[in-house]
């Protein structure tokens, strides 16, 4: 019996595109509480690029397997698991809170102090077989699909989940205009989103031509580019000159952040989704939220019950996932899949096994 697997293992945060490689690993051993998952599909998502280029190392150990979006068919089930059988189709919340901080007790479990996540404290998705530990499976964590979804919308259930949790801190509801900075996987997730969520209209800034397209594809009511237009001017004019209801940056450039405060309707809320950059400052004028009344929210993870209102959406089709996947690769050319992904050139990258 064959107890090696192929793997992307990454060395530690210096050095890249020299800090990883594709090997042979060994098979993980399916304990008595434990799930082996063979995975079918793994997402390349924004954190890998700062994962791999050390920009981000939190709960990252050296000599381990990343990748937190996936997955697959249940391969083994440990004697003491229940409610789990092999060749079921599942996707995993990779996000494990404690349960019992301050930050959970209070209903944010997505911001856990104590949580553990698969890709980070456990080996992650870019791997042939990944082990699901006790606490994930006694978590709830590990979701059904059926068969019409896809592997790869399955992957990405985890990021609509986040995005989820983002939605509700912006607090998009009926009748509202909101703009979406950045057309990018995550921006696309919140245009549907948004549009689910009742929103009578979404503009979009972006200026890649062909993730405009996909936007006005999806339902956004005007696709701008801000290289060439002017992104005042046509929100303005989507607006009455009132500003959007809700702002949503789905891409962490400082410089922006300034100017989504003044397009943002007074008493309308900015939320500072994406990642930005540790350390880096971003300038604006405080007088614009003062005067404006605007609240700004960030958001972190999602909650259990975002996920699985997330896969809920995606199985009820109220979600088109796959139409954000621009690259499929196999697990051994991972290389090539992350220089694809660290150009920006594509959306959603997935790893095939």
């Amino acid at each position: 019996m064959d107890m090696k697997m192929k793997a992307v293992v990454l060395h530690g945060p210096d050095g890249y595109p020299d800090n990883y490689e594709v090997t042979e690993i060994e098979k993980p051993v399916c304990g008595e509480a434990e799930i082996l998952l063979r995975m079918k599909a793994a997402a390349l998502c924004g954190t890998d690029k700062r994962i791999f280029t050390g920009a981000k190392t939190k709960g990252v150990r050296p000599d381990a397997v990343v990748g937190h979006e996936f997955s697959g068919i249940i391969e083994e089930v440990g004697s003491r698991v229940k409610g789990y059988a092999p060749g079921e189709k599942v996707a995993v919340a990779n996000v494990i809170p404690c349960g019992h901080c301050s930050a959970c007790l209070s209903g944010r479990e997505n911001a856990c102090l104590q949580r553990q996540a698969i890709g980070y404290e456990f080996n992650g998705g870019f791997e042939e077989y990944i082990l699901i530990p006790r606490v994930c499976i006694e978590s709830g964590n590990v979701v059904k699909l059926p068969e019409h979804v896809s592997f790869a919308a399955g992957a990405l259930i985890e990021p609509l989940a986040c995005c989820i949790r983002g939605l509700r801190n912006t607090g998009t509801t009926f009748g509202d205009t909101v703009l979406i900075v950045g057309a990018g996987p995550i921006g696309l997730m919140h245009l549907q989103l948004s549009l689910a969520a009742g929103a009578k209209r979404v503009i979009v800034s972006e200026p890649d031509a062909s993730k405009r397209a996909l936007a006005s594809k999806l339902g956004a009511c005007r696709a701008v580019d801000p290289a060439s237009e002017d992104l005042t001017k046509a929100v303005l004019e989507e607006t009455a000159g009132e500003g959007a209801d809700r702002a949503v940056m789905a891409i962490g450039v400082n410089a922006l952040v300034d100017e989504v405060f003044r397009l943002t309707k007074r008493g309308g809320t900015v939320c500072l989704f994406a990642g930005f950059p540790k350390g880096k400052m971003s300038e604006f004028d405080p007088s614009v939220i003062h005067y404006n009344e605007i609240c700004v929210t960030g958001s972190t993870a999602y909650r259990r019950a975002d996920y699985l209102q997330a896969a809920d959406m995606v199985i009820e089709g109220k979600i088109d996932l796959d139409a954000l996947v621009s690259h499929r690769f196999r697990l051994e050319d991972f290389r090539q899949a992350l220089e694809v992904h660290m150009a920006g050139t594509g959306l959603k990258i997935v790893i095939e096994n």
